[in-house]
């Protein structure tokens, strides 16, 4: 199979039953993205598909050949940081950092959600073709991503300063 992963073509032989996180992990080397519950519930293996936020435990691989594919390795590096990754480090918005990666990944996708004007269960205007990103809303939009260390307040404090505001 084909994949695009972090803008590199990359050629993978795996079982078609694989998971994109195994994938990932196992047959490319990309470790930082991580298995948390491996049943969707936790958000610690969110990646971007297209720009859009998945669960890579519960993607087949093969549903995921051709579609560009952006892991934490991805996203900045360590001597020109993605803005939420710094962010991140001034807010302290982890602890053990298992979770990290795919918090970053998610307020990444979340984020062009709300610029897309995407509503949540907190946006108060439907039709607005931009929702504000308060912290309330950002609570809300970030909630399948669980942080068992409980840096939340620094999470969303790190989310707000980057993509805060109207997008």
């Amino acid at each position: 199979m084909n994949f695009v992963i972090n803008q590199k073509e990359v050629s993978v032989e795996c079982e078609p039953r694989t998971s994109l996180l195994d994938l990932l992990r196992e047959h490319v080397g990309l470790t930082g993205t991580k298995k948390g519950c491996n049943q969707g519930a936790c958000g610690a293996c969110t990646v971007l598909a297209d720009g859009k936020r998945i669960n890579a435990c519960l993607a087949l691989a093969v549903q995921y050949e051709g579609v560009a594919i952006t892991t934490i390795e991805g996203i900045g590096t360590a001597d020109a940081p993605h803005p939420l990754q710094a962010a991140f480090m001034a807010h302290d918005g982890f602890q053990c950092g298992y979770c990290t990666p795919g918090q970053i990944c998610s307020a990444i996708g979340m984020a062009a959600e709300a610029g897309e004007g995407l509503p949540s269960f907190e946006s108060q205007d439907m039709r607005a073709s931009a929702a504000p990103l308060s912290k309330l809303e950002i609570r809300e939009r970030m909630s399948g991503n669980l942080c068992r260390c409980g840096a939340h307040n620094g999470i969303v404090d790190a989310i707000a300063e980057v993509y805060g505001g109207a997008l």
